[in-house]
């Protein structure tokens, strides 16, 4: 773990937060996903925002460590955001696929969560290529 800018994980940790908060309010796909991920008003209100941020953060803070590691130290900006394009499109979002179509859940939803998680760890590659 010395390798590891632990500053740079944070940040792309915040960043994850910064770009799902955009990525799922109305100004995007805010409606669209909750339309089809069945989430109504009334569930969306009773829910633990805090305990529900809390623990997103924690575990993009997680993945984003994870993926220091996997990248080694040092790793160069287009190699680490690369490999962040592929991790996020190929690992994420392709078991997701995986699960939505024995799930039977829409290509929407898919496309709606599986390309926050792509540009999530596209992102998450692109602060930890920058950030040594």
């Amino acid at each position: 773990m010395p390798e590891i800018n632990l500053w740079a994980v944070l940040a792309a940790g915040v960043s994850s937060m910064i770009l799902g908060g955009l990525w799922y309010s109305p100004v995007l796909f805010g409606k669209a996903w909750s339309a089809a991920s069945g989430m109504t008003e009334e569930q969306a209100k009773s829910a633990n925002m805090a305990k529900i941020m809390g623990t997103a953060f924690v575990l993009a803070v997680i993945g984003a460590a994870v993926f220091a590691m996997f990248l080694g130290p040092k790793p160069a900006f287009g190699f680490a955001t690369a490999a962040g394009l592929s991790a996020g499109l190929c690992w994420v979002a392709g078991s997701f696929g995986i699960n939505y179509l024995f799930e039977q859940r829409s290509l929407r939803l898919f496309l709606i969560n599986g390309g926050y998680h792509t540009l999530q760890y596209t992102l998450i590659g692109a602060v930890l290529g920058l950030w040594h």
